[in-house]
């Protein structure tokens, strides 16, 4: 009876949005349990060039895991995407601003790889070549999407089937918290996360959520973006991940930049200027066959 119920509301979801250049489309509307959850993401459609691959990619803004930089990290990244033949789409996942601790985030990023793959031929996406980008606490949470979606099924604990793969095509985490270990753990990201105080921050805990601590065999390729200069997140967050990545053999990428601080998005602006990074992230790309 889940199951019908669920395919009812995407139906009823998406048949309102499906013809919008920038449709909205809501998670958990109609989901028995869910329906008051906010979580919606923005889809920017590729845009009809000789570049487009019918590939897609879930954008994941950062904000400390305590609210979201949309514009700045998930609209110009969402654009750039979608000129670039790639429909992306902005999720808007719970945070701790609004009372929100995990499993929220996770069930969030894994209802929207699910959606898109269970709605691919209507937005004409190849499900082969769903991915995700986040940036600061969203590449942490993209990370566990690539991590997790075998070991943490939060969308199967809520009783809803999923008859697709959870696991991203490809991860691509900039500037991203990582490690929720004392050394250089962001704080405040891991607070949010995870609740403050002792009982929610157990050293079991701090391990479970610890990226470089927990890569898998199937990891998906990641490519990876810090500066050193970032004054927000030790840049040696990026470092452990990237070992851990190339301990495991995942195919990986790391790009770093001796100056760009924190959260340049894909903004016009210095960093941008003088490196042009998501060029370099494009031919990446073109390597894995989501771009051309």
């Amino acid at each position: 009876m889940k199951r019908i119920f669920v395919t009812l509301a995407t139906i009823l979801v998406f048949s309102i949005t499906a013809f919008s250049q920038d449709a909205t489309i809501y998670l958990w509307r109609n989901v028995k349990g869910m329906e008051k959850q906010p979580s919606v993401m923005f889809m920017h459609k590729a845009e009809k060039t000789s570049s487009e691959t019918n590939a897609a990619v879930i954008v994941c803004p950062g904000g400390s895991y305590h609210h979201l930089g949309l514009k700045g990290e998930g609209n110009t990244t969402a654009t750039w995407f979608a000129k670039n033949g790639v429909t992306a789409f902005v999720l808007k996942y719970r945070t701790a601003e609004s009372f929100y601790h995990h499993p929220a985030m996770l069930q969030d990023i894994q209802r929207a790889i699910q959606l898109v793959r269970e709605n691919a031929a209507e937005w004409n996406i190849d499900p082969n070549k769903v991915g995700v980008i986040g940036f600061s606490a969203g590449g942490h949470l993209v990370t566990m999407a690539g991590e997790f979606f075998e070991t943490h099924n939060e969308i199967e604990k809520l009783g809803i089937q999923t008859n697709v793969s959870l696991r991203p095509d490809f991860v691509i985490p900039v500037y991203p918290v990582v490690t929720m270990q004392d050394d250089i753990a962001h704080r405040w990201s891991r607070n949010s996360l995870l609740g403050s105080g002792k009982k929610n921050q157990t050293q079991e805990r701090k391990d479970e959520f610890s990226i470089e601590m927990n890569v898998p065999d199937n990891m998906p390729p990641t490519y990876v973006v810090v500066c050193k200069d970032d004054p927000v997140v030790i840049y040696e967050n990026s470092f452990r991940l990237y070992d851990a990545l190339q301990a495991k053999k995942i195919p990986s990428r790391l790009a770093v930049y001796d100056w760009g601080g924190h959260g340049f998005g894909m903004k016009d602006n210095a960093f941008m200027k003088e490196f042009h990074w998501n060029q370099a992230l494009k031919e990446w790309l073109v390597e894995l066959g989501v771009m051309n």
